[in-house]
Order: C-alpha cells, then sequence, then structure tokens
C-alpha cells in the first residue's frame, strides 16, 4: 500500500499571508482526507530529521542559523523566506519524512510514498535558505539512500522553477542524477540546458528549460523523450521526485501548462521508468504549488496516479 506522510503539524511554520502559506497544507490534507486516501494509504509515525541527517547536505551553521531564527521570532530571513517559531521543526520534520520514506521503500514495505510536506526543499543552498526553502528535503532524503547503500539515485524535478539547490549539490556527483523541468527565463535564473555537471558529474545533471508559452501537449513529449534517455544512462535504483504544482496555469507564484491530468500522465510515466529500472521504487515530496484549490487538487491527481501505477511487491 502507498506510504501517505500527511500531518497538519506543518501548518506550525506559520507564515502569515506568503504564498507560501499554512492554508497549503491544511487545504490539501483536507481534500486527501475527505476523498478517503487516508483510509487507502498507510500513514506511518515518523521523527523529525536530526541536525546529523541535515548536516549531510548543509553546512552546521546553517543547521544552527535556521534554529536561532526560530527562536528569536526573526521573520524575514531572505528576500522570499520567512522563520519564525516553530518553522525549524516542522523544516526538519518535513526533511526526516522523506528520510522515513526511503528507509521504508529500500525495506520494501511499500514501492510508493507521497510526502505532503512543507516548507519546500529544492531551492534551498548548502548554506542558506532560498526561495521560501529551508532544508533541502530531496537532497537529504538522497543522502540518505546513499548511507543506506543506494548506489544510483535518479532525482526529477518538475517544479515550474528550477532546482538549483538540489543541482548545486550533485554537481559534482556520479551517483544522482537530476533532472530539471522548469520554466526559463524565470526564477531563480539558473537550469540553463548547458549546464550538465563537472568532474566526476559531468553529464550527470540535465536540465529541460521550456518557455512560458509551451503547450501541454509540447511539454509532455519533450520531458518524456529528455527523461527516458536519462534514466537510461542514470540505471537508478530509487526515483526520488519534487514533486511541485505550480507549473499549473492558474498558479499565482508560477504559472505554465500543466493541469491535473498532466500532472497525472506525468505520474505514470514516470512510474513505467520506475517498473523498469528500479522495481518500481518513487518517493515523491510537495515542492512547490500556491494555488489554494488547484494545488490540492492536482496533488490529489498525482497520489492517484501514484498509487493505481504501483506494480505489486511480490
Amino acid at each position: 500500500m502507498t506510504l501517505l506522510y500527511l500531518d497538519d503539524s506543518f501548518a506550525n511554520h506559520k507564515t502569515g499571508s506568503h504564498p507560501e502559506c499554512p492554508a497549503r497544507i491544511l487545504r490539501l490534507n483536507e481534500l486527501l482526507r475527505s476523498v478517503g486516501w487516508a483510509d487507502q494509504t498507510t500513514t506511518p509515525q515518523w521523527s523529525a530529521a536530526t541536525p546529523e541527517m541535515l548536516a549531510r547536505v548543509h553546512t552546521p551553521a546553517h543547521i544552527a542559523q535556521i534554529q536561532r531564527w526560530d527562536q528569536e521570532e526573526a521573520g524575514q530571513v531572505e528576500a522570499d523566506t520567512l522563520v519564525f517559531a516553530g518553522s525549524y521543526l516542522a523544516a526538519a520534520r518535513g526533511a526526516g519524512a522523506a528520510c522515513d520514506a526511503v528507509s521504508r521503500v529500500l525495506r520494501g514495505e511499500s514501492l510508493r510514498a507521497f510526502c505532503a510536506i512543507r516548507p519546500p526543499g529544492h531551492h534551498a543552498l548548502v548554506d542558506a535558505p532560498m526561495g521560501f526553502c529551508l532544508f533541502n528535503n530531496v537532497a537529504v532524503a538522497a543522502r540518505h539512500a546513499l548511507a543506506e547503500g543506494v548506489e544510483r539515485i535518479l532525482i526529477v524535478d518538475w517544479d515550474v522553477h528550477h532546482g538549483n539547490g538540489t543541482q548545486d549539490m550533485f554537481w559534482d556527483n556520479a551517483q544522482v542524477g537530476f533532472y530539471s523541468s522548469h520554466r526559463f527565463p524565470f526564477y531563480p535564473g539558473t537550469g540553463k540546458r548547458d549546464e550538465t555537471g563537472t568532474g566526476a558529474g559531468l553529464g550527470y545533471t540535465r536540465n529541460l528549460p521550456v518557455p512560458g508559452n509551451i503547450s501541454a501537449a509540447e511539454f509532455i513529449a519533450s520531458f518524456k523523450a529528455d527523461l527516458a534517455s536519462f534514466a537510461d544512462l542514470i540505471r537508478p535504483q530509487i526515483i526520488l521526485l519534487s514533486a511541485g504544482f505550480d507549473a499549473h496555469p492558474a498558479d499565482p507564484v508560477g504559472g505554465l501548462c500543466l493541469e491535473e491530468e498532466h500532472f497525472a500522465e506525468l505520474t505514470h510515466f514516470i512510474s513505467d521508468l520506475a517498473i523498469t529500472h528500479c522495481h518500481g521504487k518513487i518517493v515523491s515530496l510537495l515542492e512547490g504549488g500556491y494555488h489554494l484549490n488547484y494545488m490540492p487538487l492536482s496533488a490529489k491527481a498525482h497520489l492517484e496516479a501514484l498509487h493505481n501505477s504501483s506494480p505489486n511487491l511480490a
């Protein structure tokens, strides 16, 4: 059965009227419960990521700074990012959910997990918060998978914004392939096609920058062809998905061409890749998506496709 990390405590990262607000997670949780997904899935008990787990990708000084800002209720700590009392625990609990999901999927408890967490993570840098993000959840999860003995990981990021923090963290790493589709030019300004890694990691980063006026059909065709060849190169033992839903045309912070049915189609495609390469193992983490109606609907469509496309564990 699919693992669903669902917890209202993520609303304790209190950001007021900021686009990355508590209502995002509360609306999503309410929808998933109201249509029965809490009953059709398994919600594990899990712990927050420890400072040692976070330090696999972040400097100790950065982790301590987030703790201090939390205690001080610092407010705006970066151009787009807020920290108040409760923010550190919410962020560490999100990273902890990602790690717990990886462990359970690798142990064979389930082949699929969706972590409905906030704040998002893919812009967070080694030593600084950025773009609503405090800790880089998917990077922490990837390092956790490596610590558990996985040798090849594929991170797929379909958030409308480029996952610059994640890319930087694995820029020279041949064990972690990073694939990002994103609107370009757009925030944060990175993610050009010629950004492909360096050293041992050369060729293990691939970006699909797309114009803001691309059609869904064009996007999906390019995504499928490009990612399929990249997955063949990586041959992953697990796929980690940075699932942002701000590529929906109504999103107030992003906006592109993908609606609920398109996120479902992309999920089925990634499921097929996972079945081909890694016996179906996928851990998906919520990233962006700021429309309080369409983000929950898109995430629900993603969860349905993730669950319904899962092979049997036998």
